[in-house]
């Protein structure tokens, strides 16, 4: 390959990779081009992206930038996955593929989160993190229980001082009432 087309490609994936800030590298195994067409439709819908890149073309496009630990020590043709919602939705869409029996082969090699590298292992943990959505789910969830709590601990608080308001006003009323002489 010439360095004019070598620095097309690089150039190419720079451009690709701007704005992106993690990603994961992925080995596609012995996949063959159907399957690894259908990989990659099935991802798309997911707004994921793959793409097969040569190592040393990918250290080139992703020097000076946080995607750059990702191929530390990678070696040979990979593949890189970035997209989605968020790295974790990102990592648990992988890790459904990488056990799927349609791509055996699929497995992880290592990736890039906020300018730190992840290796294969760590990659299978951030698949089990909950999402973005998740998280918000539950960080709403806690809000709310906090103000459904205060809530009833004022409401009761106020229930029991007007109960027993009630309840002095009620022997007022009677020892009045029992005061008062028949005429």
């Amino acid at each position: 390959m010439s360095k004019l087309v070598k620095n097309m490609l690089v150039d190419d994936l720079k451009q690709r990779l701007t704005n992106v800030n993690e990603l994961i590298v992925v080995s596609l195994g012995r996949l063959d081009g159907q399957k690894t067409t259908q990989l990659r439709q099935s991802l798309r819908k997911k707004k994921i992206h793959l793409q097969l890149v040569k190592n040393s073309l990918a250290r080139r496009a992703t020097l000076n930038t946080p995607l750059a630990p990702a191929f530390g020590t990678t070696e040979g043709m990979l593949a890189i996955a970035w997209g989605g919602e968020d790295v974790v939705d990102l990592a648990k869409e992988l890790d459904r593929v990488s056990g799927a029996k349609e791509y055996a082969g699929f497995e992880f090699r290592g990736g890039a989160l906020e300018g730190a590298r992840m290796d294969a292992s760590e990659v299978k943990a951030v698949a089990k993190w909950p999402s973005r959505a998740e998280q918000l789910s539950i960080l709403s969830g806690q809000i709310s229980s906090m103000g459904a709590k205060l809530s009833s601990q004022i409401g009761s608080a106020g229930g029991l001082l007007a109960g027993q308001i009630s309840s002095r006003v009620d022997d007022l009323e009677k020892a009045a009432g029992a005061e008062v002489p028949a005429a």
